[in-house]
């Protein structure tokens, strides 16, 4: 089975076409779909579309929209999280790239997020972009104080901040950009992931693989990311998504496995 862990369904960019959109990615082999939440007044929206199903969602706010959310707390995201379509808690993190919110405050927002990954079992999705120092020592020091699941979403960081995570047992994301011409030091850190914790994303309408770049990202385009991640791993096709699958499923196990 084909599974795209990461996808903004709920974006504009699909409100013209939506259900074509999804028409297309079940055509495409995409058989499961989690729809990931970026903000907390987004959630009615994300959650909606888990109604079908093959599609699931997240709860949490992305670390660009953390200044507007300076108080959840984690029980509530616990409390969206008893809703049984609910599978993951973020995406959630920390972005020194745009710093869009504060610094601080970002990590007090992604604090409460482990907080409830951590209470209810779920997996935090995260998104960590030129702050891998940080990340780690964040990681590392709740870990300690009580384990929780991580999937490194997207991952584009370095190798020191993969080995680190990899050690506490994070789960890895492949997205379009390892295909990109440029990307040759993202697919050498893919080369290195646990073979086990590999899935796969599109993480659209962002980051059409080749050689859809330039458009708008959409889950039909999953093949594309699944066949080049077969490629630097030196798997067959049939391999990689057999790969992806089991590790999907051992990583969102509140999803039935078919």
């Amino acid at each position: 089975m084909l599974i795209d862990s990461h996808v903004n369904l709920h974006a504009p960019q699909f409100d013209e076409d939506r259900e074509a959109v999804i028409a297309r990615a079940r055509a495409a082999g995409v058989g499961l779909m989690v729809n990931i939440c970026d903000k907390i007044p987004n959630f009615p929206a994300v959650r909606a579309l888990a109604d079908q199903p093959d599609i699931w969602c997240t709860v949490g706010a992305h670390p660009h929209e953390a200044k507007d959310h300076t108080d959840l707390t984690a029980r509530a995201l616990t409390d969206f999280a008893a809703d049984p379509r609910v599978v993951g808690i973020g995406e959630t993190g920390l972005d020194f790239h745009y710093d869009l919110s504060p610094r601080d405050i970002q990590a007090a927002v992604f604090r409460q997020h482990i907080a409830a990954a951590r209470e209810t079992g779920l997996p935090l999705v995260v998104h960590t972009r030129e702050a891998d120092q940080v990340m780690g020592d964040m990681l590392e020091e709740e870990h300690a104080r009580g384990a929780f699941r991580i999937l490194m979403h997207c991952y584009t960081s370095g190798a020191e901040l993969a080995a680190r995570a990899a050690a506490l047992g994070a789960w890895f994301s492949v997205s379009g950009i390892a295909t990109f011409k440029a990307a040759e030091d993202v697919r050498s850190v893919v080369r290195d992931m646990p073979a086990d914790r590999i899935i796969v994303e599109t993480d659209c309408p962002y980051l059409a693989p080749v050689p859809h770049r330039g458009r708008r990202n959409e889950p039909a385009y999953l093949p594309d990311v699944l066949v080049k991640l077969a490629e630097i791993r030196g798997w067959s096709r049939d391999e990689a998504e057999a790969r992806t699958e089991a590790a999907f499923f051992a990583l969102f196990n509140r999803i039935p496995h078919p």
